[in-house]
């Protein structure tokens, strides 16, 4: 990181003061190559640098893009698209990132309180992310009516439009302050309160009432480092949610013609009787499989058998191989072609004493491949199915051979 200009001693952070303000002016009191980046340090911003599980700020400096936002050394660098030349500059924050961030943190403190009031879970990390937000909780196992408990309880905190409010705390004052977390960092503390509430130690963007954070969606959880995982949307974003999954569910009303709380019903049905189908069509399958292998043994000669299929399943290749070699003395050196991709099926039957595996390193650099098994039966993945021929070629002078 290149330096030039006076150093900065801290810049004025606007957006503790008022998180709703998204224009500013501000003087440049450093100049930085960051990443083969220009970057500017400005006096004062209304720029949230990347902190806390939640990303930077967008926006514009001149009209020139602002790609990221960082702390680094107590400093606050604005990364950017093109360099600035000027020495005074006019900021502008993307509104509609900003408030979007500010629903999601929020949601995420009354989403841990909810776990921590109900069910005395601490919140060991957070992540905002671009679709959805994630919060690992220390809960062993949860069931679905406690997601649902956790969820009514942050809602109702949500529409009782309680108000937030931020303050800074002395360190050595903090201990009055009945927070849900023991604080990282020393010195001024800065708080974040929702009313009568929750109290948290964050230096995060959010609203003032917790009416505009909008409805508190979970969406889904699974285990993690022995803890709880769960991801969850909150204001536009649950509202977003809302729409794509109502539609579709609209859509798959009309199509099985029952009503909307029906159509799971009509899925489980299906997928049983799809299940079902599934079952038959395999038994079919082996059968044919197995006419099959009596059919290419009588129009055998000798007891190498090969070929390439397309159009088929690597399982219905490698069932077609173990019926052969079930059916009598016989190699089988079978190929599949899947576009780009390949799979070789290598079979013996027993009484021949052959060990397939000693194929696999013969052919594997041929086609860029992957596999394995037993002496009797080997399967192999191709990257490329170009030298596919080429492989069996290799195989079947490597049998003849043996």
């Amino acid at each position: 990181m290149k330096n030039s200009e006076e150093k900065s001693e801290g810049a004025k952070r606007l957006y503790f003061e008022n998180p709703y303000q998204i224009e500013f002016e501000a003087r440049v009191v450093e100049r930085l190559s960051w990443r083969e980046k220009p970057a500017v340090v400005l006096d004062q911003t209304c720029f949230y640098p990347e902190s806390g599980g939640q990303p930077s700020d967008r926006g514009t400096l001149n009209g020139i893009e602002v790609l990221g936002v960082l702390e680094e050394d107590s400093k606050i660098l604005h990364l950017l698209e093109d360099d600035i030349s000027a020495g005074e500059v006019k900021g502008k924050i993307d509104w509609q990132t900003r408030f979007d961030f500010m629903q999601q943190h929020a949601g995420q403190h009354i989403l841990s309180q909810s776990f921590h009031e109900l069910y005395q879970a601490e919140t060991l990390s957070f992540h905002l992310g671009e679709v959805t937000s994630t919060v690992e909780i220390d809960l062993r196992k949860v069931a679905e009516e406690e997601v649902e408990r956790v969820e009514t309880r942050a809602n109702d905190i949500v529409f009782q439009d309680r108000e937030i409010k931020s303050y800074f705390i002395p360190e050595e004052k903090i201990s009055s302050i009945p927070l849900r977390k023991s604080p990282k960092k020393k010195g001024l503390i800065r708080v974040v309160e929702v009313s009568d509430f929750d109290y948290s130690a964050c230096g995060g963007t959010h609203p003032s009432k917790t009416g505009e954070v909008g409805l508190i969606k979970i969406l889904k959880w699974e285990k993690i480092r022995n803890n709880v995982k769960f991801e969850f949307v909150c204001g536009q974003r649950a509202s977003k949610d809302y729409a794509w999954k109502n539609r579709d569910l609209r859509e798959l009303s009309n199509m099985f013609t029952v009503s909307e709380r029906e159509v799971l019903t009509s899925v489980e049905k299906l997928q049983s009787d799809l299940k079902s189908q599934r079952k038959k069509t395999r038994k079919m399958g082996e059968r044919i499989s197995q006419y099959e292998a009596q059919e290419i043994i009588r129009n055998t000669e000798g007891r190498i058998i090969r070929n390439i299929f397309t159009g088929r399943t690597p399982d219905e290749v490698r069932c077609l191989a173990l019926n052969i070699i079930k059916k009598g003395d016989f190699i089988v050196l079978y190929a599949l072609r899947e576009g780009e991709r390949g799979h070789l099926v290598f079979a013996c039957s027993e009484n021949l004493k052959c060990d397939m595996r000693e194929l696999v390193p013969l052919v594997s650099p041929l086609i860029k491949g992957k596999g394995g098994g037993n002496p009797s039966l080997v399967q192999i993945g191709a990257e490329e199915a170009e030298n596919l021929e080429l492989a069996l070629d290799k195989a079947y002078e490597f049998i003849t051979k043996m």
